[in-house]
């Protein structure tokens, strides 16, 4: 099933926009991470810099990566803020376990607890928030 859904062409450009759209919410998590640590605490510093990346993915993902003929916005965007904070529990748990564990800096740490949740947060956002369908 998995190989039929990821060999349409459809899907694959949604996901490749998707990672283009991922890549550059990174960079802004990353450059806003760098920013809030020179004012706040780590945890505050991660929470905001990830508000930041959220906000530009959210963004881009709408009305870019994947366009959805969906008019119950308001809806779709309580989908996303869902998707968002598994997201965030997600993030932050590989974060304080690189940070604590792991023994990275903080910025590592924030590098390296992105990109696990993408495919997750891939599937949920392709088909079921910024579904094609309503």
């Amino acid at each position: 099933m998995f190989k039929r859904i990821l060999t349409r062409r459809e899907t694959q450009v949604r996901f490749f926009r998707f990672l283009a759209v991922g890549g550059t919410a990174w960079l802004v998590q990353m450059a806003s991470m760098k920013l809030f640590l020179g004012w706040l605490g780590t945890n505050l510093s991660f929470a905001l810099s990830f508000i930041c990346s959220t906000s530009t993915h959210y963004t881009l993902n709408r009305f870019w990566a994947l366009p959805s003929p969906r008019s119950d916005t308001l809806r779709q965007l309580g989908e996303y803020l869902v998707t968002a904070a598994l997201s965030f529990a997600i993030n932050f748990s590989l974060f304080r376990l690189c940070l604590d564990v792991l023994g990275l800096d903080k910025l590592w740490s924030t590098a390296v607890a992105v990109p696990p949740s993408t495919l997750v947060v891939f599937l949920l956002l392709n088909y079921r928030v910024f579904r094609r369908n309503s």
